[in-house]
C-alpha cells in the first residue's frame, strides 16, 4: 500500500462496463514527509475521497478485486482509506 495525495477526478465517457458508475481519481504517491513521489495514478475509489485529501492506496491488482468481490473487475489501484493522521514514533 502506499499514500497519495488526491489531485482531481477522472471522467471517462467510455469505459469497461465493470467500471459504471465507478468513481475514479488521479493518485499522486507521497512520502511520509507529504512530498510527491513518483507519477500520478489512476485510482478507483472505494471510501468517497476528494481533491487534497491524503489516502490510502492499494496498488495491487488481485487484492484490488478482492476488495471489489469481482475478479473481472480491470482495476490495479484502489483507494481504501482517507488518511487523517501520520503518526511515526520517534
Amino acid at each position: 500500500m502506499i499514500l497519495g495525495r488526491v489531485q482531481g477526478a477522472v471522467h471517462a465517457t467510455q469505459k469497461n462496463a465493470h467500471l459504471d458508475g465507478a468513481k475514479l481519481l488521479l493518485v499522486t504517491p507521497v512520502g511520509l514527509d507529504g512530498v510527491a513521489r513518483g507519477a500520478p495514478l489512476v485510482c478507483m475509489d472505494r471510501v468517497d475521497a476528494g481533491p487534497g485529501d491524503l489516502v490510502l492506496v492499494n496498488r495491487e491488482g488481485g487484492g484490488a478485486r478482492i476488495v471489489l468481490a469481482d475478479e473481472s473487475t480491470p482495476v490495479q489501484a484502489l483507494v481504501v482509506a482517507v488518511v487523517d493522521n501520520v503518526e511515526l514514533a520517534s
